[in-house]
């Protein structure tokens, strides 16, 4: 271990240039030890306390280890003089955009074209420096200027996993914290707070003391080759706390520590100028190591110490496969595992329709506000034709540009289903053969389009959620909830307003309404074809959430709002979040602030937080399609060696939902001359919401095992009622209905047939002739 990091230093020139046997501070230190250390370390495991609280109990052998040893050497440091002050975030090493080390300035988030290795150069003079050696400890929250400058190595390392969890809690550690919500297991990039500033869950790691002493570490726990930090400050609604420079340094055993130089000279990596945008620092040069800390030496004068951050490095070798991950899982499907430009996304549906030409067609629903086509790609034995008795279904994903993981999915799911079906798998066959698939991967490929040319690290939280003219498409659609539970509340239904298919208010529908070309799109797409089941794919969270998204009671942000169908919807929630490999793992970490694990994955949309207008909801009270939201990862934009791994968590899952919209009963409506019926109401006793019957006829109800009194009526007809059984088994229960005309209709059919209206009197008049023309004797 100690060779390695030696070795590393060396080969780094100048950037690492102290060995550890160097460090005149601990070879004081090792020379002052003594018998009596034993009793002094008894004291430092006493004082130790609580910084460990927190950390899992996992591998306690080796934390033992680490309260021994490690803070004897670290827990009194000496100032260091900062003389060199470098700033990345105009230069990072050369990177294809969509990747985790992006292109373009880290500090505005701002694209450039040419990404470039130089870092600023700052003028000093030797008695500034001679100065700052004098002030050090007095004015800590200020850098020194010191004259610098250096290139990167151009050699790209993904994150470590700090944002994606795959670093655990107890490989985090800091020299001090505010309190535990703040700890250094919190330290993690974009990593999201409560809304409360004493919660639990909150937003960074914040030192316990504001002085140049504090540290943030990492233990890769084998050899890593280091290549670069992403800095962010702390996620609040209420504070405003961030580092603005810090230096870091390597070790090997967490007791020598070397600090990365420029030449002779510390160095100071510029940080952050606010507390959302990511800032990416990449090293002179690679350090391999095993253990990596971030020292803070100036902060935001209003605030505190606090940070979030995430790692750049690669793994050294490792031949015996003696550091694998637990649970790692590796993929066997040969698909395109990378992140997709809007051109790349559209050149792959056309390889898929290439290689699947029988099972595949590309179409589009509409523009977006740039003007970018929003392709679909349906996958059927017969596509483009509704064909009689075959459900619809859909995924969309990428309604918030900067959540892409759900993007890429779709576009792996449609790679896999047209190999698959190539290749005979029964399981695929049955699925295209039985079901009208349509996969949307971007509903805003403009809010896309700038999270990919950024990056996926130097995103953010937010960068490309909107759509271009700043409008959150998933929660754009027209809010029928309130529509509904007032003609509820005044007893309209059924007499003057139905329980479904409510209409679109006119004011949504002007043209100077504030709804997105893209929203628009989604809205005529949902009505033109008759959807069964449908699934939004979104990032930043690990849960499955299904209508109602909006609170019934007003001025209330969460609370159960559940559905007439609430038992079908937990029931479709379950039954992807239960085949995904985390969801419903109790032992995982909790992505944010919330722990949905413990609701098995799943929650009613309105008691994790109140939306109106979601898409979810109106696609219920608009359409026959029960919608639901799958948010698939706690990363909203993983890199893309992420996405093999991410593929596996989720593949089964999209599989299984797709399989539930033949749950339930479906069949065809029909006149006793056996024509279709279109629009004929289909309702079911018990449950106050209905369905209809599409242009052919037919019609779908998702239904959970059990049977049913279900009715068919349609204007002019009279109404039929008939007992359907579900099964526990997939497959759709046949219920079809056969209705005849009313006498009413009949009689008015056959007077329009002759070009005569027939004759409306009042009631009266009809009793007062009655009477008359028996007494004249007619």
């Amino acid at each position: 271990m100690g060779r390695g990091l030696a070795a590393a230093a060396g080969s780094s020139g100048d950037s690492v240039g102290t060995r550890p046997e160097m460090i005149p501070g601990v070879m004081r230190r090792q020379r002052r030890l003594s018998p009596l250390t034993l009793l002094a370390l008894l004291g430092l495991l006493a004082g130790l306390v609580d910084l460990s609280r927190g950390y899992a109990a996992e591998d306690e052998d080796y934390y033992m280890q680490e309260l021994l040893t490690r803070d004897h050497y670290n827990q009194v440091q000496g100032p260091e003089e900062p003389v060199a002050s470098i700033s990345d975030r105009q230069g990072h090493a050369s990177q294809t955009p969509g990747k985790k080390v992006a292109k373009g300035k880290a500090d505005n988030g701002k694209q450039t074209d040419k990404t470039t290795a130089e870092s600023k150069s700052v003028k000093t003079a030797n008695k500034k420096a001679e100065k700052n050696k004098k002030s050090a400890l007095k004015t800590p929250n200020s850098i020194s200027e010191g004259e610098g400058r250096y290139d990167p190595v151009k050699e790209e390392c993904p994150p470590m996993g700090l944002e994606t969890l795959k670093i655990d809690d107890f490989q985090l550690h800091a020299s001090t914290m505010k309190r535990y919500g703040l700890g250094a297991h919190r330290g993690r990039l974009n990593i999201q707070a409560g809304l409360y500033e004493d919660d639990l869950y909150d937003g960074g790691w914040c030192a316990g003391r504001d002085d140049p002493l504090q540290w943030f570490e990492v233990d890769a726990r084998r050899l890593t080759k280091f290549t670069g930090v992403i800095t962010q400050g702390r996620s609040s609604l209420w504070s405003s706390d961030w580092v603005t420079s810090y230096k870091v340094l390597v070790s090997n055993d967490s007791h020598t520590w070397v600090t990365l130089k420029n030449g002779s000279q510390d160095l100071i990596f510029i940080g952050n100028r606010e507390k959302e945008i990511p800032v990416q620092n990449i090293f002179p040069a690679p350090v391999v190591a095993r253990y990596i800390r971030v020292n803070p030496r100036s902060w935001f004068n209003s605030g505190n110490i606090c940070m979030r951050v995430e790692i750049l490095g690669c793994p050294m070798p490792d031949p015996n496969n003696y550091y694998h991950r637990r649970n790692e899982v590796t993929t066997t499907d040969n698909l395109d595992f990378r992140h997709h430009s809007y051109k790349e996304m559209r050149h792959l549906m056309k390889v898929v329709n290439e290689m699947c030409p029988n099972i595949t067609r590309i179409y589009n629903i509409g523009k977006s506000h740039n003007g970018l086509k929003l392709y679909a790609i349906e996958i059927s034995d017969n596509p483009g034709e509704h064909e009689v008795g075959e459900p619809e279904f859909r995924y969309t994903a990428g309604t918030h540009g900067n959540e892409v993981l759900g993007r890429e999915l779709l576009l792996l799911l449609m790679q896999f289903m047209c190999l698959e079906y190539l290749s005979g798998n029964p399981r695929i066959r049955h699925l295209v053969e039985e079901t009208r698939i349509h996969l949307l991967p971007s509903v805003n490929p403009d809010g896309y389009e700038k999270a990919f040319e950024v990056g996926s690290e130097l995103s953010g939280w937010s960068m490309g959620r909107w759509s271009q003219d700043g409008i959150d498409i998933h929660h754009n659609f027209p809010d029928l909830n309130t529509i509904l539970w007032e003609a509820e509340a005044k007893k309209w239904i059924p007499r003057k307003m139905f329980n479904h298919h409510v209409p679109i208010p006119d004011w949504y529908q002007a043209k100077n309404a504030t709804v997105a070309m893209e929203t628009r799109a989604l809205v005529a797409w949902m009505e033109k074809l008759p959807f069964v089941l449908g699934g939004n794919l979104q990032g930043g969270e690990l849960v499955v959430t299904f209508p109602y998204d909006r609170t019934r009671s007003h001025g209330v942000t969460r609370e159960q709002t559940p559905t007439p169908d609430d038992h079908v919807f937990r029931w479709l929630a379950f039954s992807y979040a239960s085949t995904h490999r985390l969801m419903t793992d109790a032992s995982r970490r909790v992505c944010h602030t919330e722990d949905f694990a413990k609701e098995d994955g799943t929650i009613n949309g309105a008691s994790w937080h109140t939306a109106a207008g979601s898409m979810n909801d109106f696609s219920y009270l608009h359409t026959n399609c029960f919608e639901l939201s799958m948010y698939v990862g706690c990363d909203k934009f993983p890199h893309e060696s992420e996405l093999p791994e991410e593929w596996e968590n989720n593949r089964e899952s999209l599989l299984v939902f797709m399989e539930q919209v033949h749950r339930g009963i479906k069949g065809v409506v029909r006149d006793l001359q056996g024509r279709a019926i279109a629009n004929a109401i289909i309702s079911v006793e018990g449950i106050n919401h209905n369905i209809r019957t599409a242009a052919d006829g037919d019609y779908w109800r998702l239904l959970n095992p059990g049977e049913y009194k279900v009715t068919a009526r349609a204007d002019g007809y009279s109404s039929s009622s008939k007992m359907c059984e579900v099964g526990y088994e997939i497959g759709a229960t046949r219920c079809d209905f056969t209705v005849g005309r009313t006498n009413l209709s009949r009689i008015k059919e056959i007077m329009e047939k002759f070009n005569k209206q027939p004759i409306r009197l009042p009631v009266r008049q009809l009793h007062a002739r009655g009477p008359r023309q028996r007494r004249l004797g007619t």
